[in-house]
């Protein structure tokens, strides 16, 4: 009997997990504990609904993602959420969820180092039709202790328009 390729050996070639770069090190800037001022308006022609909460960000599984829990001061509202760099597609992959729907929320996206901004884009589901709906989100470092995320959603065959600002601040 002769032998066949699955006699031999597997090869590791190319399954090798990459350890963490500058990429990767850039999230560690948003480890810690964050105060965060949240204002989301429910209707883009109104006033915004403003809230405050703490948002704890940690590094896990080796520095390579950045684990997030925020839970408001009222405690009502609390959500998760995990961002990474993914070297395969160079690009920054994050996701999350939380008590306000039953969706992952899943965005990738660059970083401009000019500006210090992370842009991240994805679709999620417009929960008043049911279909697909544009989502973009910017992050801005504004220094060390202090970024600023913008949300925008774009429903089909709409202009984009604001849905979520958070002021972030390091306690």
């Amino acid at each position: 009997m002769s032998a066949s390729a699955h006699d031999s050996k597997p090869s590791n070639e190319g399954c090798t997990a990459p350890g963490t770069g500058p990429q990767h090190q850039s999230l560690a800037r948003f480890a810690g504990s964050w105060r965060a001022e949240v204002k989301l308006w429910f209707d883009p022609s109104g006033p915004p609904n403003v809230s405050k909460g703490t948002m704890t960000n940690t590094l896990v599984l080796g520095g390579r993602f950045l684990q997030q829990d925020y839970q408001d001061d009222a405690g009502v509202f609390g959500g998760k959420g995990f961002w990474g760099y993914n070297d395969v597609d160079s690009r920054y992959e994050g996701f999350w969820i939380d008590i306000m729907s039953n969706m992952f929320q899943i965005e990738h996206g660059l970083h401009d180092p000019a500006s210090d901004t992370y842009t991240m884009r994805g679709s999620i589901t417009n929960p008043s039709t049911g279909k697909p709906m544009g989502k973009r989100s910017v992050i801005t470092v504004k220094g060390r202790d202090a970024h600023e995320i913008v949300m925008y959603f774009q429903p089909e065959g709409a202009a984009e328009c604001k849905v979520m600002e958070i002021q972030y601040r390091r306690t």
